[in-house]
């Protein structure tokens, strides 16, 4: 679940009011993109719209939003303001960000659980907020074909504007295999992103004890036969291999070359390791093509320290890079 969503929830849950900050439109270059959110109480604030200046200012209107509200029929619960990146900020981005400032109290509760419970369905929600005005939020299912996150603010009606956004579940599936000490360094860096994380070894003590509430996303499977863990994954799953076992590595690498529908495959090893396993897979009826898609060694080039977590931070770093590639061909192209 979103960090926003999941500080909305419990908060409000206790009583306390919040002001939720959504960056509504941006002109030019801006820190986080239209859509993004930060929770905001009276002593905390909850994910990011970018930090700076920018942030510092936000978080004092939220906190003026949250004092004003909530005082009489004239309440102030929403309100959109126009901030410039420029000079009088102490920011070079140089462009311009409309934030919408949304007050929310227990009354918001019941929405905000309808919400929740969607986005971990995996179903797209449309959430539309009407400012000047006291109308509930609105929460609704996308158009067909128009499932892709996005935020618009329109100029509205008698109602004053409107902010319209699909909310999507973007996460990205991750199966990781070895429990050693780069995969458990792995994990910590993966925990912060937005995936799902088998982590699959055979040796159930090698498993480090793991406080779960912390790895909310993460799933913990000691398998006598890895395998099976490579044909129950879904199509476009990023991949790690790094066992403790070169012949399991092999096992595991061939199986997911022959399903061909992922969307990375990393093998720890160094180009000796590569050019073994290439001989080997092609021996195999490997095709080819998708022997040249698999990564070893991993990680972005020009890192050579070799501890576990420079190595993990380098595969995540690499790992990354493939996920924005594909959001980016996924975007359609608008004239």
């Amino acid at each position: 679940m979103e960090r926003w969503l999941q500080a909305l929830q419990q908060t409000l849950a206790h009583g306390d009011a919040v002001v939720l900050v959504t960056v509504a439109r941006t002109e030019g270059s801006a820190p986080r993109d239209a859509g993004t959110k930060m929770v905001v109480t009276r002593d905390t604030v909850s994910d990011t719209i970018g930090g700076g200046h920018l942030e510092f200012k936000a978080i004092e209107v939220a906190r003026q939003v949250l004092r004003e509200g909530g005082r009489g029929p004239t309440e102030v619960n929403r309100r959109l303001e126009r901030f410039s990146l420029g000079p009088s900020l102490g920011q070079c981005c140089g462009g311009a960000v409309m934030l919408a400032f949304e007050r929310l109290t227990i009354a918001d509760l019941g929405w905000v659980k309808t919400l929740a419970r969607r986005m971990t369905a995996g179903q797209a929600t449309v959430r539309s907020v009407a400012f000047d005005s006291t109308l509930p939020v609105m929460l609704s299912d996308p158009e067909p074909g128009c499932e892709s996150p996005d935020c618009l603010l329109w100029t509205g009606d008698a109602s004053g504007p409107l902010l319209t956004e699909t909310l999507v579940v973007d996460t990205f599936p991750v199966v990781l295999f070895g429990a050693g000490h780069v995969g458990a360094a792995l994990i910590e860096i993966l925990r912060t992103l937005r995936c799902t994380i088998r982590w699959v070894d055979e040796r159930d003590a090698q498993f480090p004890k793991l406080d779960l509430a912390r790895f909310p996303t993460l799933t913990i499977d000691a398998n006598d036969a890895p395998e099976a863990a490579v044909d129950e994954a879904p199509a476009g799953t990023y991949f790690l291999v790094m066992t403790h076992s070169h012949a399991l590595d092999q096992s595991l690498t061939e199986r997911i070359l022959r399903r061909a529908d992922y969307a990375y495959f990393g093998l720890i090893g160094s180009h000796t390791k590569r050019k073994q396993f290439e001989h080997r897979l092609a021996a195999r009826g490997i095709d080819p093509h998708q022997i040249a898609r698999m990564i070893c060694p991993i990680g972005v080039p020009g890192i050579t320290d070799k501890s576990p977590e420079v190595i993990a931070v380098a595969v995540a770093a690499q790992m990354l890079q493939v996920v924005d590639s594909r959001v980016s061909h996924a975007r359609p192209v608008t004239a």
